[in-house]
C-alpha cells in the first residue's frame, strides 16, 4: 500500500528539501528562488486549508510544549510585539555537485565549507506574544491537541516499523552518499537526517534535546515565539496585529558554532538573536500566517448568516442579561450594549469615528463590591480580549503603559496599553485617592486621556516619539465623572436589585460572542432622507445648547450607526434615530 508523498506534520523539513531537489532537477538556477518559493508553499497550503489539515496541527502552548517535537509542524496564535528586524543567511549552497537548502531552518544539515556557490537570503524576525487579555474560553480545546499527539504517536510507530523491515531487507553495502542524494530522501525521518548533520559537526544530535528545555524558561502561562518570515512584503504585517503562524518548530538547543546558516553575518553586525535563547524563546519557520479577527476566537459559531429575526432575538436576551448585570439599571444596560459594540471604522483629522468609550459613575466601594466584579467577569464571558487597570495614584506613578525602545537590547520593551485591535480595558477608578503624581504618573494620565479621546498611544523610542493609531474600547467605572479619562458618554448607575444575575448556559454565551463580533463588522450607510433628518435634529440640538461640540454631534451619530447595528440592520432608520433620542433624553434627566 502506498502511503501519502508528504508527511506535513511530522517531517514538514522533507517537503521543503524533496521540493527543491525537483526544482533544481529540473534546471531551476537557485538564483531564481531569491524572495520566492519553488513550490513548498503551496503544497502546504493546500495541506492546510484545502484538505484541510489545519485542524490537525497543534497550537503552540506551554502545555503542547511539552511533547510537542523538534523540526514537527505547529502554529502559533498571538500578536506581534515587536518587530526585531531582519536575518540574513544562506538559502542555498552547494554540497560538491549537489544544491541544497537552508530555507525553514537555523541549523545547516550538511557542512557549507567557504564554497562561492552560495545564495545569501533574507528573513525577517517577530517578537510574538499571546494576545494581552486573551480570555480563557477561546482558546482551542484541549481535545484537538491530545488527538495528535495520538495520532503522532501512532504514525512514528508505523514510520519506526517501516524501517525496521526495510533495514532487514537493505543491502547493506549502500552508502550514505547514494541514499541521501536519492529522491528518497523525502520518506526518510527528520531526526535521522539532523542527527547525521549535528554529529559531522561535533553537536549533539537535536533529536535529543525537548520541548521541555523550553518550558523551563517562559512563564507557565504566557509562551513567547520568534517567527521568522519568508518571502512576505512588509506591508502584511503590522505592530500589535494578531496572527496565526503555522510552520516548523526549530530545536530548543542552540546551534553549534559553524552550522547556523546566518553565523556569517555575525562579523558584521550584532546578532539580533542573542536576547531570544532557543531554550527560552521557542522559534518558528513560518511557511503560512493569516491576520485574526475576533470572530477567529469563537469556539463555537451558532450562526452562518446573520438574518434579521435571529438577530433581534439574540439581541433581546443579551439585553436582558446586561440589564441583570447592572441590577436592573436598563438605561446603563443599553449604553453598555452600544459600547461593546463600538469599534473605530475611519479616522478624520485627529478623530477616531466609531469609537464609544463610556464612563458609569455612581460606583462606591460597596457598588464596586457588588456589581463591579459581576461587570467585570460578565465582560470577559462576552470578549475575547479584556483588560483591566485598577487606577491609583501608586500605579500611575510606578507602572509602564507606553511601550519603550531599549536600544542596549535593541527591544521594544511593552507597556501595559500595547493592546491589540479589538481589546476591551475596563478602568476601575474607585479606588483612586487623593495624592501627588511624579512625572511619570502625569506621563501615564496623559497617555490614558489620549488613548480614549484620539484612540492613540505614544511610543517611546528615546530621541522621539512615535504615535501608533489603537482601536481599544474603554469602560470607565467611578463614583463621580471621571476627572482624568473623558469618556464620550457618562451614564450615572442607578441599580434597583443586587444579585439578579442568572446562570447562563454555553449555547447562549455562544450566540451572544457571535452577535458582538458579528455585528459590529457589518458595513452602515445613512440613506439621502434619513441624513436630511439627523442634520436638522442635530443642528436643534446645536441651537437648543451651545456648548455642545462637534465632538457631540459626531457621538450622536456613532450611536445612530450603532443601534441599527444592534439590530442587524446596515442603514439607519427613523425608528432607530428615535430610540436613540429617547435614550438621551432618559441620560439626561439622571445628570440633573
Amino acid at each position: 500500500m502506498v502511503g501519502p508523498p508528504y508527511d506535513f506534520l511530522v517531517n514538514p523539513l522533507g517537503v521543503v528539501r524533496s521540493t527543491f531537489e525537483k526544482a533544481i532537477a529540473s534546471g531551476s538556477d537557485p538564483a531564481s528562488f531569491d524572495a520566492k518559493d519553488w513550490g513548498a508553499i503551496d503544497l502546504f497550503s493546500g495541506f492546510l486549508f484545502d484538505q484541510p489539515g489545519l485542524s490537525r496541527v497543534p497550537v503552540l502552548t506551554p502545555a503542547t510544549l511539552r511533547w510537542v517535537q523538534p523540526n514537527t509542524l505547529v502554529r502559533f496564535r498571538g500578536m506581534i510585539q515587536d518587530m526585531i528586524g531582519n536575518e540574513l543567511y544562506v538559502g542555498a549552497y552547494k554540497d560538491g555537485s549537489v544544491w541544497r537548502t537552508n530555507k525553514f531552518m537555523d541549523v545547516a544539515q550538511f557542512p557549507m565549507g567557504s564554497s562561492a556557490d552560495m545564495r545569501i537570503w533574507e528573513r525577517r524576525l517577530l517578537y510574538c506574544v499571546p494576545v494581552p487579555g486573551q480570555n480563557a474560553w477561546t482558546e482551542i480545546s484541549t481535545e484537538v491537541t491530545n488527538q495528535y499527539e495520538d495520532w503522532t504517536f501512532q504514525q512514528r510507530e508505523k514510520r519506526r516499523r517501516a524501517d525496521d523491515e526495510s533495514d532487514e531487507c537493505k543491502d547493506m553495502h549502500v552508502s550514505a552518499d547514494t541514499v541521501q542524494g536519492s529522491p528518497d530522501t523525502k520518506k526518510m525521518r527528520e531526526d535521522e537526517h539532523t542527527s547525521l548533520a549535528t554529529q559531522s559537526q561535533g553537536a549533539l544530535p537535536e533529536s535529543s534535546s525537548s520541548g521541555m528545555s523550553i518550558v523551563q524558561g517562559c512563564d507557565g502561562n504566557s509562551l513567547p515565539c520568534l517567527v521568522k518570515i519568508y518571502d512576505s512584503p512588509e506591508s502584511d504585517l503590522k505592530l500589535n496585529d494578531v496572527f496565526e503562524f503555522v510552520g516548523i518548530l526549530a530545536s530548543s538547543a542552540e546551534p553549534p558554532v559553524g552550522s547556523r546558516d546566518s553565523e556569517f553575518s555575525d562579523d558584521f553586525c550584532d546578532d539580533p538573536l542573542q536576547h531570544f535563547p532557543a531554550n527560552k524563546v521557542p522559534r518558528l519557520h513560518c511557511f503560512v500566517h493569516r491576520k485574526l479577527a475576533v470572530s477567529d476566537f469563537l469556539q463555537n459559531n451558532p450562526i452562518i448568516e446573520p438574518k434579521s429575526h435571529l438577530i433581534r432575538e439574540i439581541r433581546e436576551a443579551l439585553l436582558r442579561h446586561l440589564t441583570s448585570v447592572l441590577g436592573n439599571d436598563a438605561v446603563a444596560a443599553h449604553y453598555l450594549l452600544l459600547h461593546l459594540l463600538s469599534r473605530v471604522h475611519a479616522r478624520a483629522d485627529t478623530l477616531a469615528v466609531g469609537k464609544l468609550s463610556l464612563n458609569l459613575t455612581c460606583f462606591s466601594k460597596e457598588t464596586m463590591s457588588a456589581f463591579g466584579n459581576i461587570l467585570i467577569l460578565a465582560v470577559k464571558n462576552l470578549l475575547p480580549f479584556t483588560h483591566c487597570i485598577p487606577l491609583t495614584v501608586e500605579y500611575l506613578n510606578t507602572t509602564a503603559l507606553a511601550p519603550r525602545k531599549d536600544y542596549d537590547t535593541n527591544r521594544l520593551v511593552t507597556g501595559a496599553l500595547q493592546l491589540a485591535e479589538g481589546t476591551h480595558l475596563i478602568v476601575d477608578e474607585t479606588k483612586l485617592k487623593a495624592g501627588a503624581l511624579n512625572s511619570v504618573g502625569v506621563e501615564n494620565a496623559r497617555l490614558l486621556k489620549n488613548l480614549m479621546e484620539f484612540q492613540k498611544l505614544e511610543y517611546d523610542f528615546k530621541y522621539y516619539k512615535m504615535e501608533m493609531a489603537t482601536d481599544v474600547q474603554l469602560l470607565v467605572m467611578s463614583e463621580g465623572k471621571s476627572n482624568i479619562l473623558p469618556a464620550d458618554v457618562v451614564v450615572p448607575f442607578r441599580p434597583s436589585v443586587v444579585n439578579a444575575t442568572e446562570t447562563v448556559v454555553g449555547e447562549a454565551l455562544d450566540s451572544w460572542r457571535w452577535y458582538l463580533a458579528t455585528v459590529r463588522q457589518l458595513p452602515h450607510s445613512i440613506e439621502s432622507e434619513m441624513q436630511k433628518v439627523v442634520e436638522n435634529d442635530l443642528v436643534a440640538a446645536r441651537q437648543a445648547d451651545r456648548s455642545l461640540n462637534p465632538q457631540d454631534l459626531s457621538k450622536w451619530l456613532t450611536m445612530g450607526r450603532l443601534m441599527s447595528l444592534s439590530f442587524g440592520e446596515t442603514s439607519l432608520s427613523p425608528e432607530h434615530w428615535q430610540m436613540v433620542n429617547e435614550l438621551e433624553t432618559l441620560r439626561s434627566e439622571r445628570l440633573k
